[in-house]
């Protein structure tokens, strides 16, 4: 197996639908501005529409693959994708087809011998499963990128980002966290939600990896700059 030593980052959820991909594709837009070339990978993909040409196509792969100019194919993007919105061991299992948990893993070197840096996109958060015995945590574990965690700023987010973040602590193999990217998946006003004005300084206050931006809603530049490369070596 190819052990070329490319810097990336894993990028995982505090829950499902929090804009993982959102947030994922801004940084490597962030980095292709900076010149860096990127490789973007979604081991699986479950919801996925078909084409014109019956293909099934995972946007949040689509979304990536573009963020990143378009390296490689969309197949090396998401290379295991299905169409029931259950977890991918389940909506394959719906298509009468099987998770290859050795594939999750194996399609990230063509990455490897391509990119400066990658980007991988888990699906839900850390113990969404994967199988029977298997969970998201376990495939971040043995890709060994260090965390981004993205969470949806709104009322309980403290909750669920701590949560998250004591999952990758206590893992049998620990998940070291790079940091937290708040997003705002909705247009909401500090009126009807008001814990927006407190959301990120409550969190700077009680997790221990950093509070490192936040993504106004819809919007194309995170609040702060980021060293993506510094903060994944």
């Amino acid at each position: 197996m190819n052990t070329k030593p490319v810097p990336g980052l894993f990028v995982t959820g505090s829950d499902t639908g929090v804009g993982k991909t959102f947030v994922a594709a801004q940084i490597a837009r962030d980095l292709v501005r900076r010149g860096v070339r990127v490789g973007v990978y979604k081991p699986a993909a479950s919801g996925c529409d078909r084409n014109d040409r019956g293909e099934l196509v995972a946007d949040d792969a689509l979304r990536l693959w573009e963020a990143a100019g378009r390296p490689g194919t969309l197949e090396e993007v998401c290379p295991q994708r299905f169409a029931a919105p259950l977890a991918p061991h389940l909506a394959a299992k719906a298509a009468g087809q099987r998770l290859d948990a050795n594939r999750l893993r194996a399609g990230l070197e063509v990455w490897r011998a391509r990119s400066e840096f990658l980007i991988v996109e888990g699906a839900g958060g850390l113990l969404s499963p994967l199988g029977d015995d298997e969970y998201v945590a376990d495939l971040a574990a043995d890709m060994g990128f260090p965390l981004i965690v993205v969470a949806a700023n709104e009322l309980g987010v403290i909750n669920q980002v701590l949560q998250t973040l004591v999952v990758a602590e206590t893992w049998p193999t620990p998940l070291r966290v790079a940091g937290i990217v708040l997003n705002h998946r909705r247009q909401l006003t500090e009126t009807e939600d008001p814990s927006l004005a407190s959301n990120r300084a409550e969190l700077a206050h009680r997790a221990v990896p950093p509070m490192l931006a936040e993504l106004a809603y819809a919007a194309e530049r995170f609040d702060a700059e980021v060293d993506w490369l510094k903060i994944a070596p």
